[in-house]
């Protein structure tokens, strides 16, 4: 069993910041992707980023430019800078494991494991 716990959600304007970060414990293995999606109200979960091991890294149009994906393997921790907010960012976040080592997987069944969601609003 893996655990994924987020944290950093919360209200901003838009034009704000938000650092949102994922922690992983349980068993967890070297060379795992974890992936950040988000699932806005009404709407399905689409993929945002995702960043394999060793550091290539995979962003959805709407974010590129202003949403970066970094990760500590030694903390077993994925990060998601989020700059330049906008209130179509509006959305439940969520990060995702994938423990296989084939690759950037852009689909949500690649994921095996995911956390419990946090609220980013950005505000008009």
């Amino acid at each position: 069993q893996v655990q994924l716990v987020e944290s950093g959600g919360g209200l901003v304007q838009a034009g704000d910041s938000l650092r949102l970060s994922c922690a992983a414990s349980g068993r967890t293995r070297s060379g795992y992707v974890m992936g950040w999606f988000r699932q806005a109200p009404g709407k399905e979960r689409v993929i945002v980023a995702a960043i394999t091991w060793s550091g290539s890294t995979y962003y959805a149009d709407s974010v590129k430019g202003r949403f970066t994906i970094s990760r500590d393997n030694a903390k077993n921790t994925v990060y998601l800078q989020m700059n330049s907010l906008k209130p179509e960012d509006t959305a439940v976040y969520y990060c995702a494991i994938d423990l296989g080592t084939s690759g950037i997987a852009t689909t949500q069944s690649r994921y095996e494991y995911w956390g419990q969601g946090t609220q980013v609003t950005v505000s008009s």
